[in-house]
């Protein structure tokens, strides 16, 4: 009975050596990992940190793309505005001529017209002049009623005497001494002119005053 309880005794012991010992291993191994994890943790070895940065440095990279793409398109506008400000000018400009040209082409497109009336005028004034008085009174009549149709549509005789002398409207055909007054100015006309809206359709045939050494 003895032998048999100190058989149990030894091998019980041999048990708890071998328990101590896995123990004693498992927890070396716990310890490694938790230094190894340890050691990572402290090295800062993390994904997630370069991954930020990365994004950052992509979000910085799209906001000057946008900002470049942004001020192409502020030039673009500015050139096209440019563009469109002169054409309406143009445009504008084009349309003044034109509008000019037709305004130009109602009031002057007689002007041929005009010209072979006037002399037509001269003729009743000529004729009026050497006509007795109940005769030249008559056309004189005539002679009046058709300066009055001149004047309606823009077409009058123009009045140079005792004007100064203007190359645009006035023909020097003769002299005159001034006897006082101004030279250059008409002191007499020959042949009427005369003016369609303010232009000179045909000019006045006058004479002008000049110094008695000029006349010499």
């Amino acid at each position: 009975m003895a032998m048999r309880c100190l058989f149990l005794a030894r091998k019980s012991l041999n048990c708890v050596g071998r328990l101590q010992l896995f123990l004693s291993n498992d927890h070396r191994a716990l310890i490694g990992l938790y230094s190894t994890a340890a050691k990572h943790w402290g090295t800062g070895d993390n994904c997630h940190g370069d991954d930020t940065t990365d994004d950052s440095s992509h979000a910085m990279t799209n906001v000057r793309l946008l900002e470049m793409k942004a001020s192409k398109l502020e030039e673009q506008v500015r050139e096209l505005t440019e563009r469109y400000n002169r054409a309406m000018a143009d445009s504008d400009n084009v349309r003044k001529r034109t509008q000019k040209f037709v305004q130009d082409a109602k009031l002057f497109g007689i002007q041929s017209f005009c010209r072979e009336l006037v002399e037509v005028a001269d003729l009743l004034e000529k004729t009026t002049d050497n006509l007795q008085e109940e005769e030249g009174q008559r056309l004189a009549q005539v002679q009046d009623r058709l300066q009055g149709i001149f004047t309606k549509h823009g077409l009058e005789k123009m009045s140079p005497v005792g004007a100064k002398y203007d190359p645009y409207q006035h023909e020097i055909v003769c002299h005159t001494p001034a006897e006082g007054g101004e030279p250059s100015t008409v002191t007499v006309v020959k042949q009427d002119g005369y003016k369609l809206h303010g232009r000179t359709i045909r000019h006045a045939q006058v004479g002008i005053a000049v110094m008695k050494q000029e006349q010499d």
